[in-house]
């Protein structure tokens, strides 16, 4: 047992005859992090001296992986976050947001500006506290046709948080920084009974403290959900899409636009999302004068937010195809640019790195109480499907509007083999082809 800045003693555990004197080892510990920096033994023997030197390496080497891996943008994110708890603390509560099937949240700071958008589990479009009266109507009137058939039901989350995952292992940059934590406000969506609960417990702390004082939580429960930073600056990509038809850009601006929009088609196909539209994607340009000296140094970029219904674990094969309404835009018709591919081919068509993004995908699933190994392989075979034929068409060097109507592929585990470091596709996976067809199909 070690605290930091106290010396502890690490005596041995096997029984000693009487009067037989103890050995072990004393040091303390740097309080910024945690890790072991004077080490002194009492007594023993070379041997044995040698293996507690050996340990302690591999006790420091673990240590530092775990303080230090993380790069400081995570901990600028978690910085966020505690700002957030901060604000809801002094009272600067999260605001609902109008827009949208479910409930999302944009989370403040202790100064009331916002930071991000907190989406609950238990406030997902099919969730069982959805405050909005949209997808109830929808349940209640037409239940043949509730939800998506394709997707894993109060998973969104997950996914929102997964494909900030997968645009981070690609190098994309488009999908703002999304984790998932916990979170309490009086203006989310609770159950009257825990409403109640809360009141009570308050009640009790307030006129029998020593009662109250049993309590492990007085307020109201936190809710797990998906945190994503807010970005500044950003117009959804209608606004200005219309806007580019009629002004159209210089040519450089053109080419960045262009390389902005291949980083999305790039996230959306290999998550498989089943809900982009021209509303959910954000466009930031920076004109000339506004920020900018020339035109040479303006920018353009673009923010995938809203990535909550992805990650099937079947192609859509029922009513609706759940196309990707980017494909109907004249930048889809051109070849995917050399960029992308040097950025994204040698990734994708390593199988080895599709397997390390499946398994940090696995540890990000596993963490919900729901969690179904089989049906996460399901998905995971779906996503190998998009990208195996993602990376056939960027050797082949297709456009996007190609890209969507290859045939449909699940690649999935072979039973005997494919649990070592090093795979193939051809030891270790089956492809297959998805024929069934949804009723209303787009290509």
């Amino acid at each position: 047992y070690v605290t930091p800045g106290n010396k502890r003693r690490l005596v041995s555990l096997s029984p000693r005859a009487a009067g037989e004197r103890q050995t072990g080892w004393c040091f303390t510990v740097d309080t910024r992090t945690s890790l072991p920096v004077v080490v002194s033994p009492l007594s023993s023997s070379p041997q044995t001296l040698k293996i507690l030197l050996l340990v302690i390496l591999l006790l420091v080497l673990l240590l530092h992986k775990s303080v230090f891996q993380d790069s400081n943008y995570d901990l600028e994110f978690a910085d966020i976050v505690q700002r957030a708890e901060q604000a809801i603390e002094n009272g600067a509560f999260p605001e609902r947001i109008s827009q949208g099937s479910s409930g999302s949240y944009f989370v403040k700071d202790p100064k009331g500006k916002i930071i991000g958008v907190f989406k609950p589990k238990s406030e997902e479009p099919y969730g069982h506290l959805n405050p909005k009266w949209t997808k109830y109507f929808h349940k209640l009137c037409c239940p043949c046709c509730f939800g998506r058939g394709c997707l894993l039901p109060n998973q969104g989350y997950l996914s929102e948080a997964a494909a900030s995952l997968v645009d981070t292992k690609l190098g994309l940059g488009v999908v703002p920084k999304t984790k998932v934590v916990y979170l309490a406000s009086e203006t989310f969506h609770y159950s009257a009974f825990d409403r109640a609960k809360s009141r009570g417990k308050k009640y009790a702390l307030e006129k029998v403290p020593k009662v109250g004082k049993r309590f492990h939580r007085v307020g109201l429960p936190p809710k797990v959900g998906s945190f994503q930073l807010f970005v500044e600056g950003y117009h959804e990509a209608d606004y200005w899409l219309r806007r580019f038809e009629s002004d159209p850009l210089p040519e450089n601006i053109r080419k960045q636009l262009q390389s902005q929009f291949e980083r999305l088609v790039v996230l959306d196909y290999v998550i498989r999302n089943t809900d982009r539209g021209n509303d959910n994607w954000l466009i930031k340009y920076e004109k000339p004068g506004e920020g900018q000296k020339t035109s040479s140094d303006s920018c353009v970029k673009i923010a995938a937010i809203d990535n909550g219904l992805a990650f099937p674990f079947k192609h859509p094969d029922e009513w609706r195809a759940y196309p990707f309404h980017w494909a109907w835009l004249p930048a889809a018709k051109v070849a995917f640019s050399q960029e992308t591919r040097d950025l994204v081919l040698p990734r994708l068509s390593d199988m080895n790195f599709v397997q390390d993004l499946c398994e940090d995908l696995y540890e990000m699933f596993k963490t919900d109480k729901g969690f179904d190994k089989t049906m996460f392989e399901r998905q995971m075979s779906v996503m190998r499907g998009q990208v195996l034929n993602l990376s056939q068409a960027l050797k082949d060097g297709r456009s996007p509007i190609q890209l969507v109507q290859m045939p449909r592929v699940v690649v999935e585990r072979s039973r005997s083999g494919g649990h070592g470091r090093v795979v193939t596709l051809g030891n270790a996976f089956t492809q297959t082809f998805h024929c069934k067809r949804p009723f209303f199909t787009s290509w």
